[in-house]
């Protein structure tokens, strides 16, 4: 198989792994973790409120971002596509750099601790989401490549994609109509 086609591969299993993982997550997250008042309330200076109509784009706004991913990843490839562990050092770099290392003060970051005046408990209350998102988004990938020369995963990957852009819009449309 061509380096480009193997790319392309790459970056499609990243971006649908991205997306299902984050679609998953975030209905554990809604029905869990209480978002819908937290976002409605304690957060509600920064939040949107889970009824606002964007939200329910956000599903499908996720393969943008799961390209960007698979883009940022690329680099990268052997070290965690062909080494042995090397989705689980993806998992666990992934835990780092995007909820404990943030840049700025993120909610459940170490700056977020320091120097933000959230309470503790507010701070935790989104890491059960990312733990969640990052074994499903592993997982996903884990599958993906054991079993990359059976066309059903692609087309399984294919049939949940759909599904996620369809109700996502739809219930976008449903918000605004």
């Amino acid at each position: 198989m061509s380096e480009k086609r193997q790319t392309v591969q790459l970056i499609w299993r990243i971006t649908y792994a991205h997306t299902i993982a984050y679609f998953f997550a975030g209905i554990f997250a809604m029905q869990f973790l209480n978002y819908g008042e937290l976002f409605e309330t304690v957060f509600s200076a920064f939040m949107r409120p889970t009824t606002d109509p964007i939200i329910y784009l956000g599903s499908s706004l996720q393969i943008i971002r799961g390209i960007l991913k698979a883009l940022f990843l690329l680099p990268l490839r052997k070290a965690f596509f062909e080494e042995k562990y090397g989705l689980l050092k993806l998992g666990a770099i992934t835990i780092g750099l995007s909820y404990l290392f943030t840049v700025g003060p993120g909610i459940g970051s170490f700056e977020g601790f320091i120097f933000t005046t959230i309470p503790v408990r507010y701070q935790l209350v989104g890491l059960p989401e990312v733990l969640v998102w990052v074994a499903l988004f592993i997982g996903i990938l884990h599958i993906s490549q054991k079993y990359a020369h059976k066309r059903i995963i692609t087309i399984l990957a294919i049939i949940i994609i759909v599904f996620i852009v369809f109700t996502s819009v739809g219930s976008f449309l449903y918000q605004i109509s």
